[in-house]
């Protein structure tokens, strides 16, 4: 069989693909069968992490809610994050935060430092008090503290598979979503006591565009209140998707159209105000496929980044626009996070455009800014560039090779990354 990625850009056929049903069938399978050995969750990284050409695993079927004791939720690793955000409702309980797609897989979103966006709030391998592994020779190890847990909490799948965590968890809470449309220097301006001002803020600004598509959430005990089934159609899928591939579509068909599109994709955003239950508020449906890069800088250099990935994107043919999204630091030793308050610049081009040329542009840009990559997006750096860049860098190698000490999990993007 062949495997793909969401966007269609990473491919692989491995010897073997397996859906272990059980966590005994998945110690057999780890033990037993031909390597490298990677874990394939829902395909929404654009790195090359899952693909092998010897064993790829789908957890699929171990995606159960096994125990709550109070905010501590343990789960197994292969449910997706909206499943997850569903059965955590049933029982009064949220994640504190989420991404803005929840169709990942949990250990998926895990290993590669997934976030979502506030200065209060880490990724969500922050919430992890408890890492189930499946080592290298189909051991059983619970991880729950010192530095083998920050190791696990952000591993890249180089240190075995994660068959469940344990997760910290709140109460359910209700957030008042608002999208609003303003020019784009006063928000680079007053960026950072924006990003204090609410619980999450982020905002997207396309090349050649001055605007600047602010989107704010605030915790609120108001009801929920939401458009009608037909009017969120319109907005979400319609406009904000269907709308948007065509504009890219000509885009791809007449290059030298981009400035003018963005411009007016940019001046036909509206203000929209919503209230819902988190989970309902966090994720967006993604339909319109395109390739990612994003980098991590110290928060300082906010301002800085996205003004450095602005300059490098007009120079190419980028139709999407630059996302900028906060997080506070984490001591997970391979976090882009790791050791600061972080904000985290993403850039995109719609599927079937070059992406390398303007992607290396930014990487080279946002790397004189301390950037560092995020593990489930492009990037070009391998390990004697990525080194550097992780005070803990050397602990993690440590425990990899404690764990893996054949290299058991290593396919050629592990190798490239971690050496």
């Amino acid at each position: 069989m062949e495997w793909v990625n969401w966007s269609g850009s990473q491919r692989a056929t491995p010897a073997r693909f397996a859906q272990p049903r059980s966590r005994h069938e998945l110690a057999e399978l780890v033990a037993t069968a031909p390597g490298p050995l990677r874990v394939a969750g829902a395909g929404h990284s654009f790195s090359a992490g899952a693909v092998t050409d010897g064993t790829l695993l789908s957890l699929d079927a171990l995606a159960r809610v096994l125990d709550v004791r109070g905010d501590r939720v343990r789960v197994e690793g292969g449910i997706r994050l909206k499943a997850l955000s569903r059965e955590l409702y049933a029982r009064g309980l949220a994640m504190p935060n989420l991404g803005d797609i929840d169709a990942q897989s949990l250990a998926g979103a895990l290993a590669t430092g997934t976030h979502g966006t506030g200065t209060k709030l880490p990724n969500l391998s922050g919430q992890v008090s408890s890492v189930e592994l499946i080592c290298a020779d189909g051991s059983e190890r619970t991880i729950s503290g010192g530095d083998e847990l920050l190791a696990a909490r952000v591993s890249l799948g180089a240190l075995g598979v994660i068959a469940a965590v344990t997760v910290r968890c709140v109460s359910a809470f209700r957030l008042r979503h608002t999208d609003r449309p303003e020019p784009l220097a006063p928000v680079l301006e007053e960026l950072q006591a924006r990003a204090d001002a609410h619980d999450h803020f982020e905002f997207w600004t396309f090349p050649h565009a001055d605007v600047a598509l602010t989107r704010t959430l605030d915790r609120t005990d108001d009801p929920p209140e939401k458009p009608g089934r037909a009017s969120a159609y319109v907005s979400d899928v319609v406009l904000d998707n269907h709308a948007f591939r065509a504009i890219n579509e000509v885009a791809k068909r007449f290059p030298g159209t981009i400035p003018r599109l963005n411009r007016f994709a940019s001046g036909v955003a509206s203000q929209r105000e919503r209230v819902d239950w988190s989970h309902g508020i966090f994720a967006s449906d993604r339909l319109v496929r395109f390739e990612e890069m994003e980098y991590s800088v110290p928060r300082e250099h906010a301002g800085a980044a996205v003004r450095a990935a602005r300059a490098a994107l007009e120079r190419h043919a980028v139709s999407f626009p630059i996302e900028l999204r906060f997080t506070a630091g984490d001591d997970a030793l391979l976090s882009p996070a790791h050791g600061r308050d972080s904000a985290f610049v993403a850039v995109h081009v719609f599927k079937g455009m070059p992406y390398e040329p303007a992607f290396r542009e930014v990487e080279a840009a946002l790397g004189e800014l301390e950037g560092r990559p995020h593990w489930g997006k492009r990037s070009f750096l391998d390990h004697t560039q990525l080194a550097a860049r992780y005070p803990r860098w050397e602990d993690f190698q440590r425990i990899r090779h404690e764990l893996d000490p054949s290299g058991r999990f290593a396919n050629a993007w592990v190798r490239d990354v971690l050496g």
